[in-house]
């Protein structure tokens, strides 16, 4: 099954700490880091694939750092995922590029792993980083 990595998981948590601060304009590594949690130095490596992606812009020297390219409802959580993860598939032989199965002709569980693939895929590609911004619902977690 699909693990999302530390790398994903810091992603998200970025990618919606810029959106929740897009009106501070460009915004040091350092101020993310800070309130993330995150390393400089992990963050660095995070951030340059979400520029070279096109997710973020940067932007160097005095008052330099990082913004987003798009308004946060323009991101979805599969997007920020497949750029962070070798693979969101929850067995290999779905996973982009993989060799065709010698066995796919008679699997009896290959539909039952691509309805899962869908159903992931369709879910996570359905949450924006504006979703993700609103507030947590508060009081409603108890059980009976």
């Amino acid at each position: 099954m699909a693990v999302v990595s530390t790398k994903g998981r810091y992603a998200l948590r970025v990618m919606v700490d810029m959106a929740e601060h897009r009106r501070d304009g460009y915004i040091p590594l350092k101020e993310i880091a800070e309130r993330q949690g995150i390393s400089e130095k992990y963050l660095e490596s995070i951030l340059k694939t979400l520029v070279r992606a096109r997710l973020l812009t940067g932007l160097r020297g005095k008052g330099g750092g990082y913004k987003l390219t798009r308004e946060p409802s323009g991101y979805t959580v599969g997007e920020i995922l497949r750029l962070t993860e070798d693979s969101l598939a929850p067995v290999a032989c779905l996973e982009e590029g993989a060799a065709v199965c010698p066995r796919a002709g008679e699997c009896r569980t290959l539909k039952l792993w691509k309805g899962l693939n869908d159903v992931l895929t369709g879910y996570l590609d359905s949450v924006t980083v504006a979703d993700l911004m609103a507030p947590a619902q508060t009081g409603d977690n108890y059980v009976i």
